[in-house]
């Protein structure tokens, strides 16, 4: 029986004839029992006295423009348990697959793989009595040149001159909305802006929709870009997911806003993934505001509001009675802060980084106003480029990474101890380090998007 088998890599292409994917790249994983395939808007209809299930695939990875629209009767629902340990039903379907030149049937779970390399998983039981696996070598039963990926898919390639992107804000006329609002026109796109507080939104698994202004629907966009204030941070987030239901690829998630604005959490990711920053303390009680004070080295310290942004909400209590009194007064109206150790060092300078897509595009030295600790700009501080270093650029990149944003104002501050994070900043204004650098980082925001969608201008 051996002798018949063939060798497969640890990755192939798959194609499905009866869920029209001519081509879709698959990760071969013999640790795996079941085969899976991403999976996107999964509906279920009822046809006679049968159950089948309705679903969207994006068979090219990082390309969410190409759609093909499956249906197949349901097999099975099975509770299947991620990587990360998390528990949940997935319905089973069972299709042809040709893998090479052998086409045969397996069972196949529809799950979430956006945030997997691979768009599919081909699993032991797809490989048994057919396959061995050599993981050291890929595509040895059939590969794909990008040619081929193109021709395949040139019936699904939508023909446009530019792409539909709307910006999702609140004050059209702040320098940063209205630059990304240039920079998108200047690239050919239609642009659009949103104002959060006039959207709302119609839940439905048939026809979900957000409506605008009095009832007018809003048209199918190609693209989000959030700029988000805190105060409507919940509501917005809602409509992220809404769009992002509807097909639109989101600059920056939910998810991610969320866990950026929620200053907790996030020092607690930080923490958690060998982030250095200053010594930060979180207590609920008054009677333990005196043990606080002393965690983080004592004063002077400073104090934040948990959803502070732009310096606001900071306070420097330079003794431990300040200190005590400030903290206290907080706690007395249930408002949540973090204690933060003081680095004198500093000398009221920090680094802000602006990442995009893992990159750091541009980085600026803000100094804080005399008799002033806080260096933002809208504190009164003032911009000027600056060359970081590569422990600063790692830094950056791996405190945007860990909450998940493509796009991220990371502030840093330089100490006795080396670089420390401060914070992470979801919607990082433009004005500051466009004119201290000089570069046109909102055109490199719209690029960025057009290499997510694999849009080339003709």
């Amino acid at each position: 029986m051996s002798s018949t088998l063939k060798i497969v890599g640890s990755e192939e292409w798959c194609t499905f004839d009866t869920l029209k994917i001519p081509a879709i790249k698959a990760r071969v994983d013999s640790g795996a029992k079941t085969s899976s395939i991403q999976a996107n808007n999964i509906k279920v209809l009822e046809e006679g006295n049968e159950d089948w299930v309705q679903f969207e695939v994006n068979p090219i990875q990082e390309n969410r423009s190409i759609i093909i629209k499956c249906k197949s009767k349901i097999y099975d629902r099975r509770i299947i348990k991620s990587s990360s340990g998390i528990s949940e039903e997935r319905f089973v379907i069972k299709t042809a697959v040709t893998v090479g030149a052998d086409t045969f049937e397996i069972e196949v779970t529809l799950a979430n793989r956006d945030a997997m390399e691979f768009r599919m998983l081909l699993g032991r039981e797809a490989l048994m009595n057919r396959f061995i696996v050599n993981p050291s070598e890929t595509y040895l039963q059939s590969d794909f040149t990008t040619e081929d990926i193109q021709d395949a898919y040139k019936h699904l390639i939508k023909k446009k001159s530019g792409l539909k992107i709307a910006l999702l804000a609140s004050n059209p006329n702040l320098y940063s909305n209205k630059r990304i609002m240039e920079a998108g026109i200047a690239r050919g796109h239609e642009m659009v802006f949103l104002n959060v507080e006039q959207a709302y939104m119609k839940f439905d698994a048939k026809e979900p929709q957000i409506r605008y202004r009095g009832g007018n629907i809003v048209d199918e966009f190609d693209a989000i870009i959030p700029r988000i204030k805190p105060s409507l941070t919940f509501y917005a987030c809602a409509l992220i997911r809404q769009f992002d239901a509807m097909g639109a690829y989101c600059l920056n998630s939910s998810e991610a806003i969320t866990q950026s604005r929620d200053k907790l959490q996030a020092t607690q990711l930080f923490a958690k993934h060998d982030i250095h920053i200053p010594i930060t303390g979180f207590a609920n009680s008054p009677l333990d505001t005196k043990d606080l004070i002393q965690m983080v080295n004592g004063a002077p310290l400073i104090i934040k509001l948990l959803e502070s942004t732009q310096g606001r909400g900071v306070v420097l209590a330079e003794t431990s009675k300040a200190a005590e009194s400030v903290i206290n007064a907080f706690k007395s109206v249930k408002t949540n802060i973090l204690v933060q150790e003081f680095i004198k060092e500093a000398n009221g300078q920090d680094i802000r980084c602006f990442i995009v897509n893992g990159k750091v595009v541009a980085s600026m030295q803000r100094q804080a106003a005399k008799g002033e600790f806080r260096a933002n700009i809208h504190q009164g501080g003032t911009a000027s480029k600056i060359k970081i270093t590569m422990e600063e650029r790692k830094l950056a990149i791996k405190a945007a990474k860990i909450l998940g944003l493509p796009v991220a104002g990371v502030d840093i501050i330089r100490s006795n101890k080396g670089p420390l994070l401060l914070e992470v900043n979801s919607s990082p204004g433009l004005e500051g380090i466009e004119n201290a650098t000089g570069l046109d980082i909102a055109n490199i925001m719209i690029e960025s998007i057009e290499k997510k969608l694999k849009f080339t201008h003709k």
